[in-house]
């Protein structure tokens, strides 16, 4: 019987893993293979950018990137485009841009040989006994089953260990995250961020990556993703974006907590982190240092052992449940269109380019 099982191998369940894996006999279910020959960072839906919180976080932990996950262009700067108010403001910011795949797979390669990595693994279901959970997953053509002591979700936005587990809990309002891969010979040197209620009352995104322009955006769960879709990219290349050569076109749910009410951390034997809990900042949809504080957070409550996680894990993430009511705080000055006027107006920390015409 294993101690922990982990269904999910992204930032949140990896980091989980390393951090338990010593301690605990830990078995780790993972979907992908990590095989795909593709350029890797076109297999997730991911922008792929490392935001301040999260490289704070990874010095916490005492890590460096490997340049194997580093891609250029490294940003500094953001290209804010408010098409409501029709204004455009430049910010300083740096983000590390990644090959998401290859980082993914990186952080796997740091949990320890103790825990047993089970890739291209399907879960299927989970009962829970008195002494145990009794997990099914797939591998191939072939079904298993396993017992465990405890199961941890970190399986996402659309967590089928939440969905199961929790039917009736209040959860996030969903996206639908649509990313399309361009071919492009563009110097683009800067994260885009657009905001249009035409498209979404989220927001919309371009991120250079090597030869490749990613366009992606928020949009509402309805019949209309498509077409919404196809308008920005209209209207990007209005804006003389170049994208033309598509390569890959992608999508997945991602949630925006908007009351405390609908994280969800797990009762008993059943466990959730990262974004399967909720744990995802609502103003700007990054998730990356949500997933290793959360990670970090159960790690240590799990240090006291077992059958006595749950209410240490609820103190060890108050402060990221009182960081997500702040962030609903901030969203205004980003989403309304009138709190967002006069900010952009103002100039307020936005920065001049000073470039060759």
């Amino acid at each position: 019987m294993y101690d922990i099982a982990i269904i999910g191998g992204g930032p949140a369940g990896a980091t989980l893993a390393r951090l338990v894996g010593n301690k605990y006999k830990v078995i780790l279910l993972e979907k992908r293979t990590f095989q795909d020959p593709l350029y890797c960072g076109l297999q997730k839906c991911c922008g792929g950018l490392i935001d301040p919180d999260a490289q704070k976080m990874l010095a916490s932990f005492g890590l460096g990137l490997p340049k194997s996950v580093i891609l250029s262009p490294q940003m500094f700067s953001v290209r804010t485009i408010d098409n409501d108010n029709l204004i455009e403001r430049y910010y300083q910011r740096h983000y590390v841009n990644i090959d998401r795949e290859a980082f993914d797979k990186w952080l796997e390669s740091l949990v320890p040989p103790t825990v047993d990595i089970v890739r291209g693994s399907i879960y299927r279901s989970h009962v829970v006994h008195k002494e145990f959970v009794k997990i099914r997953f797939s591998k191939g053509i072939e079904d298993y089953e396993v017992k465990v002591k405890m199961i941890i979700g970190a399986d996402g936005a659309f967590s089928k260990i939440r969905r199961t587990s929790f039917p009736n809990q209040n959860v996030p309002k969903k996206y639908v995250a649509v990313q399309e891969w361009f071919e492009t010979s563009q110097n683009v040197n800067y994260y885009g961020a657009i905001f249009d209620r035409e498209i979404t009352d989220f927001y919309s995104w371009i991120i250079p990556k090597e030869n490749f322009l990613i366009v992606g955006s928020a949009l509402l769960p309805n019949k209309d993703v498509h077409k919404k879709f196809e308008l920005l990219k209209l209207k990007l290349k209005d804006y003389g974006f170049e994208l033309n050569k598509s390569i890959r076109k992608n999508g997945a749910y991602i949630l925006r907590p908007q009351a405390v009410n609908q994280i969800q951390i797990g009762s008993g034997r059943i466990g959730l982190i990262g974004e399967a809990a909720g744990f995802i900042s609502p103003s700007s949809a990054e998730g990356l240092s949500y997933a290793f504080k959360s990670a970090l957070a159960l790690s240590n409550a799990l240090s006291e052992g077992i059958e006595s996680w749950q209410d240490l894990y609820k103190k060890n993430t108050a402060k990221l449940r009182r960081n997500i009511i702040l962030k609903n705080l901030k969203s205004p000055f980003m989403y309304n269109t009138i709190l967002r006027k006069f900010v952009m107006k103002s100039g307020l920390k936005s920065i001049v380019l000073n470039v060759n015409k």
